[in-house]
């Protein structure tokens, strides 16, 4: 039987969401193509049909997952004064929530230390969605200069990471709420705030934004 090609990237794009959530959950090692074929409704025989290698199906699956971290942060500061998007984006990503669904989180505890023994191709495909969410978190310091902003969005970025990583693996309980709450405190710790005139400079740009 032949499918349209609207079809193929709709199956495409099922495999690819689907391997994103089991990536998360089980590492880039703890799932194979029969069971991930299997999951999606498919069967393994189909796989080369939509991607040329297992790498090639790790790549796309983790780039989505990061790809929406970083827009669910764009969300966030659009709805957010500026002086409080960081700390909105912390909290939200510092939470038992998150903590206890890997599967429906951000990809780089997840998968970060997997992904250190990819591939150079894998490795490169994660650090540039990586950098992405790097300057996404830096333009939310529009008072401080780039180069700057971008050192302090790393930070934030790693302690972040690192806090929840550190929380899963204790569990869930009090000392993992400890920790949630003592990387809230450290991600925001050595981030310069933002100036009063910055702040009126961006929420007029927003205002500006919504009318047109």
């Amino acid at each position: 039987m032949r499918y349209s090609r609207e079809h193929k990237q709709e199956t495409h794009t099922r495999i690819v969401k689907k391997a994103a959530v089991l990536l998360r959950e089980k590492g880039a090692h703890g799932i194979g193509v029969a069971d991930l074929m299997k999951e999606a409704g498919l069967t393994h025989g189909g796989f080369y049909a939509h991607f040329d290698s297992r790498e090639a199906l790790v790549i796309e699956a983790f780039a989505y997952a990061m790809d929406r971290s970083t827009e669910r942060w764009r969300q966030i500061a659009a709805q957010t004064p500026p002086e409080k998007r960081l700390a909105t984006i912390v909290d939200s990503y510092l939470t038992p929530v998150h903590r206890d669904d890997p599967g429906h989180g951000c990809a780089v505890p997840a998968l970060g230390g997997e992904i250190t023994r990819e591939s150079p191709k894998t490795r490169k495909a994660f650090a540039a969605k990586l950098d992405q969410m790097i300057d996404m978190v830096a333009e939310q310091m529009p008072d401080v200069p780039r180069k700057t902003a971008r050192k302090q969005a790393m930070t934030m970025l790693a302690t972040m990471a690192g806090t929840l990583l550190v929380a899963r693996i204790v569990g869930n309980g009090e000392l993992s709420d400890d920790i949630l709450a003592a990387g809230r405190e450290a991600a925001l710790d050595r981030v310069v705030p933002a100036k009063p005139a910055a702040r009126k400079r961006a929420a007029g740009k927003s205002a500006a934004a919504r009318q047109h």
